[in-house]
């Protein structure tokens, strides 16, 4: 998927969320990451803010640290 979708995606939950107290934002956003998202698309979100995060609403990157990071796939 690409970037721009990525980011798209993350925003568009930030702003229904944003209409919510900030604590139940971060917490609401990090949890429809978490049970929608697949591992590779939380992946990307994180190379994405890794990198600086271009694009996310504040929102999302203050709901980062509650979004599960997806384990690294052992090497067959």
């Amino acid at each position: 998927m690409s970037a721009e979708k990525i980011v798209r995606m993350a925003n568009q939950i930030s702003l229904f969320m944003e209409t919510k107290p900030h604590a139940e934002a971060v917490a609401g956003l990090a949890a429809h990451i978490n049970d929608f998202w697949e591992p590779r698309m939380r992946r990307q979100l994180f190379a994405l803010i890794e990198a600086g995060g271009a694009g996310l609403r504040p929102l999302v990157l203050d709901a980062a640290p509650l979004i599960r990071r997806p384990v690294d796939e052992p090497a067959t």
